[in-house]
């Protein structure tokens, strides 16, 4: 089965919608794969059209320069992140449950593929946790943000904040909270596959310890360090 799900993007992001082509989406997909190989640093759009057999014209026709295809593509994993965390909670009344499923989403293994135009979730959201901070980290945030280029984020931190208020309604930072346990996530994944000594990981691995750090952060800091 060919499945490749569609999200509906800012169109301040791009010049073109890569979801408009077949060769739109193999950019798309073929930029995941080098960055998550490359790093973004190393990534270039000489390098993705080699791989798409294309021309570097052809992709500023798409996107105006790499931190653009960048935040295109970190807009497309939140947007995922939101349904994913939408699907999941959408039959739970627990809201402890609820935030134990968040933090779940938070740190699993996302799948490779599920058909040949479908994005590698798995290096995607490596990317995430090794690269997201690039788009928001710069000069021009301030600027780039009036066009609402970070609303997937800001609904997925949203999306948390509600069940954070739902638990402990006397809360007073849901939404500090819920970005703070988004980057905790991606920080201490990062720190305990390369550098382990600015963590505790021991010998539990990346997923787990992570996924045990933010429990405790979560539950002790909204008045429960039961943790059950």
């Amino acid at each position: 089965m060919n499945f490749h799900l569609s999200f509906h993007l800012n169109e301040k992001v791009y010049l073109r919608d890569p979801e408009s082509s077949e060769l739109g989406k193999r950019l798309i997909k073929s930029a995941i794969d080098l960055i998550y190989e490359l790093g973004f640093e190393h990534f270039t759009f000489k390098k993705l059209a080699l791989e798409v057999n294309t021309t570097e014209a052809t992709i500023y026709r798409y996107f105006e320069n790499k931190h653009r295809l960048l935040l295109y593509i970190l807009n497309w994993y939140w947007s995922y992140m939101e349904f994913l965390v939408m699907f999941r909670l959408q039959n739970m009344t627990d809201p402890k449950e609820k935030l134990k499923t968040i933090i779940e989403l938070l740190t699993q293994e996302l799948p490779e593929s599920s058909g040949m135009m479908d994005y590698n979730k798995r290096y995607l959201n490596q990317i995430i946790i090794s690269e997201s901070s690039k788009v928001y980290l710069v000069k021009e945030v301030k600027e780039i943000n009036k066009s609402e280029v970070f609303k997937p984020y800001k609904d997925l931190c949203a999306k948390i904040a509600e069940v954070v208020t739902e638990y402990n309604p006397d809360y007073q930072y849901p939404r500090s909270l819920s970005s703070t346990l988004i980057e905790t996530s991606h920080f201490q994944q990062f720190f305990s596959n390369y550098l382990p000594k600015l963590t505790d990981v021991g010998a539990l691995g990346q997923k787990d310890y992570t996924a045990l750090f933010l429990s405790n952060l979560l539950f002790t800091v909204l008045g429960d360090q039961s943790l059950k």
